[in-house]
């Protein structure tokens, strides 16, 4: 079987080391007679999976002791109501930096739970850029400032942690996480959903530090509460077993070639290579704020946008796929995610400067 270039936006591609291992675990894990989805989350063989992840990943991102490792379901969406939920505390006044869709969707989401102030977004809506950090309005009474790392759907990503906030920092990194070392001691939550870089969809990760845990609002899901999560070892009811494991296996094969500084080397190359490319000629464009530019999710449309369908086409004749750009905003979308190889931004390169000569 050919396998193609996958450059879906999520769920995404997988190392094929990875695949590899699930292929070969998957009707006996470790010689005990059944798969991982088969067997009990409560019995030994389950916890050595889940212990293994959750030590992979804490030394992946140097996680303290002092931050709570949750694996858990729902996708990253939950965690638009399950945030405010538990952080809010006695204050019912949030920040949020809205830069793109997703950070858009949490700040609507939290509106139920607390007052919402809009530190900061583009004029007009305009996702092409994150506005300066001196311009940011910040409320002194807000439980913690919201931002999105990455916005998947319109290609912003922040090449820095904000600096200057004294309360409480929370990041949605669902479609950068594990792209490139973060020091997680900047924050006081960070998250992820797992499909984009760390594993498949099903899984999210949360890493919360400890103190901010143990105020839940009283209207608390418990499935949503950190604490009782956290107290339950992210076992609450049934979790994800499957997808806790290949996220799993994921961790091992960060690890296993360089950690996040040699990953994010490699996907500063990746993306170096689309945008120089890019930026050379004026068929087509991407429209964000070099400064702003997403390495993981690329976007960029065509001056003739008759020739969509043709470039899409064409594209998947040759091996590639995913490149059609979220349906709210059109155009086309490279994601260059972790297990997405440098070969196949080569050959989307290629292909794109031979559609300019027969096409362009």
């Amino acid at each position: 079987m050919s396998r193609v270039f996958n450059f879906n936006a999520g769920p995404a591609t997988l190392p094929a080391e990875v695949l590899e291992e699930v292929r070969n675990d998957l009707l006996d894990w470790r010689g005990c007679g059944m798969s991982v989805m088969e067997m009990s989350h409560r019995a030994e063989p389950f916890a050595t999976i889940a212990h293994e992840a959750e030590a992979d990943l804490r030394s992946l991102l140097g996680v303290s002791d002092d931050y709570h490792v949750l694996f858990l379901q729902g996708g990253a969406t939950a965690q638009f109501a399950a945030i405010p939920m538990n952080l809010l505390g006695k204050d019912a006044h949030t920040d949020y930096v809205v830069t793109g869709g997703w950070s858009a969707k949490a700040a609507d989401e939290c509106g139920k739970y607390a007052h919402v102030g809009i530190a900061a977004q583009p004029q007009g809506k305009i996702y092409t850029h994150i506005p300066a950090r001196d311009t940011w309005t910040l409320d002194e009474h807000a439980a913690y400032l919201y931002y999105c790392a990455n916005e998947t759907v319109h290609g912003v990503e922040f090449q820095y942690t904000p600096e200057g906030i004294k309360c409480p920092l929370v990041a949605d990194f669902s479609s950068c996480f594990l792209s490139r070392s973060v020091d997680v001691n900047r924050f006081g939550l960070l998250y992820a959903g797992a499909q984009k870089n760390a594993g498949i969809a099903g899984l999210t990760v949360v890493i919360v530090r400890k103190d901010l845990c143990g105020h839940a609002q009283p209207i608390t899901p418990r499935v949503l509460d950190y604490q009782v999560m956290a107290t339950a070892g992210s076992m609450l009811n049934t979790p994800p077993t499957f997808a806790w494991y290949v996220s799993g296996r994921v961790f091992k094969w960060l690890l296993n070639n360089g950690g996040l500084a040699a990953i994010g080397a490699r996907n500063a190359r990746k993306s170096k290579q689309l945008y120089d490319y890019l930026d050379s000629q004026d068929f087509y464009t991407n429209p964000i704020a070099a400064a702003d530019r997403s390495r993981m999710n690329v976007v960029f449309t065509l001056a003739d946008k008759t020739l969509d369908k043709a470039f899409l086409d064409g594209a998947k004749a040759a091996g590639m796929v995913g490149l059609k750009g979220h349906r709210s905003v059109g155009g086309m979308r490279a994601s260059l995610y972790n297990a997405l190889p440098e070969g196949a931004v080569a050959t989307l390169v290629s292909y794109m400067q031979e559609f300019v000569r027969t096409r362009g």
